[in-house]
């Protein structure tokens, strides 16, 4: 198939065009373009931001990057492991609150990772301009679009002042929280009338003496006269986010002087320390109630914020692409109706919105600055921690209503385990493969109807067992059997974004599993009225 890609001034249309090209963007380049898609993206920054912005994500986002080749284990001068607690501390210093950071979750990478923002953007970069089908134009501004039945011609303007057109049968707008992609689908929104001012530091080149404060390395010390983060930022780099207080303002905060005199008491000094980046942020809570409108669809920033204190913003909306890269290539390629998209919003915004909730929750802990209620706060959570309360295990947010069923199951998020297939031990990805996978226990076995339901849909068939065989994998921790014992199934249908379709009980309900699958991705078609 002919995949010469469009470019500024070109007359081809793209299969998609993105806007945008953050780590949303780029994954999704990165993805459409190895299913053999023609991506145009275009960018209105010259060249790459250099300066860091997020810097945490959890095993999960690991699971996604393992997907295109970038594991976190292979990452050593972009991603740090984090395998600690992460403490809330008094302002005396005393401890309020330990989460357990440490070891793998269930999508088999660390709970906790924190990297280094440019670096990945690099790697991410580097496999986008291997492929050839793909084109990224910096310096170019999404200015204007027009709209047909069949593409979007999105009207562009370079930073010398030209202007051309492109055309696209779908645009995404992954191009922040200014989107202009937003403006046009013209969605209404939820906003939590959230908005709080911080200062936000990053540190690169921190020598030894520098880290001597931070034991465990991340910690948030809940002091009421300045709530204040205190986090890795990748290897070799530290964060720092201090909170604008009532009578300061941003630009005093951010003045060089104040930050220096910010950082002093932990022992950062320009001798030992180099500041990066500085910046006043407002965090926010909204989302959009509608992520498509036609051809246009959202992704990440442009489609929700939510405050940093969950540390789940970059990693919303590489969810967020993860799920409609998969979809849209159903789409493309004529497997599924153009109404599976209008799951995608669906789903992605009842998880963004958990998110979003938590973050609040937890900023309404931090960031009290009143002495009594701090006192108060305090001593509640001090008295919890004496007692030896347990910490709820961290939620796994459920996909709002779409694309799967409504069992034990359904729209929850799958594990990823090791296993053996004789030729090698690893995670299940390395080993089998990623894409959508029907996941049998030992004494289920799909009839030839079924399979080729799946092989029709670019899914495979993986029967677990004791030892490694022809089209079956060895348990070898038996997490997998666990997992289904928990769900009561026999096999569960996984969908390519790693969330379940659903289950199926006994080995006589495999057909009517994926026979329900495959119906939904193409609904019938609606009567004609007569005329």
């Amino acid at each position: 198939m002919d995949r010469i890609p469009p470019a500024p001034g070109g007359s081809d249309t793209a299969d998609v065009a993105i806007v945008g090209y953050g780590p949303v963007g780029q994954f999704l380049g990165l993805s459409l373009g190895r299913a053999g898609y023609r991506v145009a993206v275009v960018e209105r920054q010259a060249r790459a931001y250099p300066l860091p912005r997020a810097v945490h994500f959890d095993d999960e986002v690991g699971r996604i990057l393992q997907g295109v080749g970038l594991a976190p284990d292979t990452l050593p001068e972009v991603v740090a492991p984090y395998d600690d607690f992460y403490e809330w501390r008094a302002a005396d210093g005393t401890a309020l609150l330990r989460l357990d950071w440490r070891g793998p979750g269930p999508s088999g990478w660390n709970v906790s990772n924190f990297f280094h923002q440019p670096g990945l953007e690099l790697l991410l970069h580097g496999k986008v301009s291997n492929l050839s089908n793909v084109s990224v134009h910096h310096g170019w501004q999404a200015t204007g679009h027009r709209e047909d039945p069949d593409a979007v011609e999105l009207l562009l303007e370079s930073a010398e002042g030209a202007r051309t057109t492109l055309r696209a049968r779908w645009v995404i707008g992954a191009d922040g929280a200014n989107s202009i992609v937003r403006s046009w689908i013209d969605p209404p929104m939820s906003d939590l009338g959230y908005f709080h001012d911080w200062l936000v530091v990053d540190l690169a080149s921190c020598g030894a003496d520098a880290h001597r404060h931070f034991t465990p390395p991340a910690w948030q010390l809940c002091d009421p006269a300045r709530p204040t983060t205190l986090v890795p930022g990748g290897p070799g780099r530290r964060r720092f986010e201090f909170m604008c207080l009532e009578h300061e303002t941003p630009a005093a905060l951010a003045a060089q002087d104040n930050v220096w005199a910010l950082l002093a008491p932990w022992g950062i000094t320009p001798e030992n320390s180099a500041v990066e980046r500085s910046a006043v942020y407002t965090f926010q809570a909204r989302w959009c109630d509608r992520w498509r409108r036609g051809r246009l669809l959202l992704a990440g920033d442009a489609a929700h914020l939510m405050p940093p204190f969950a540390g789940q913003g970059m990693g919303s909306g590489l969810r967020d692409a993860t799920n409609l890269a998969w979809k849209l290539d159903l789409v493309l390629s004529g497997r599924a109706a153009p109404e599976l998209l209008d799951t995608y919003g669906a789903e992605r915004a009842e998880h963004v919105r958990h998110f979003i909730a938590s973050s609040m929750e937890l900023g309404s802990v931090i960031c009290l600055t009143d002495p009594r209620a701090a006192e108060q706060r305090d001593r509640r959570m001090q008295e919890a921690l004496r007692a030896g309360t347990e910490q709820p295990p961290r939620p796994l947010p459920v996909l709002g209503p779409g694309l799967h069923r409504e069992d034990p199951g359904g729209g929850t998020l799958s594990i990823q385990a090791t296993v053996e297939d004789g030729y090698r031990t690893g995670l299940f990805d390395d080993v089998v493969g990623t894409g959508g996978v029907l996941l049998l226990s030992s004494e289920a076995e799909p009839d030839p109807r079924t399979r080729a339901v799946l092989d029709g849909l670019g899914m495979r068939a993986v029967r677990l067992g004791d030892r490694p065989a022809e089209g079956a994998v060895a348990d070898t921790t038996n997490a997998y059997r666990a997992w289904l014992s928990e769900l009561d199934a026999t096999a569960v249908l996984i969908r390519p974004d790693h969330y379940v379709y659903g289950t199926a009980s006994t080995p006589a309900d495999l057909p009517g599993l994926v026979r329900d699958f495959a119906s939904a991705l193409s609904p019938a078609p609606r009567p004609v009225s007569p005329e």
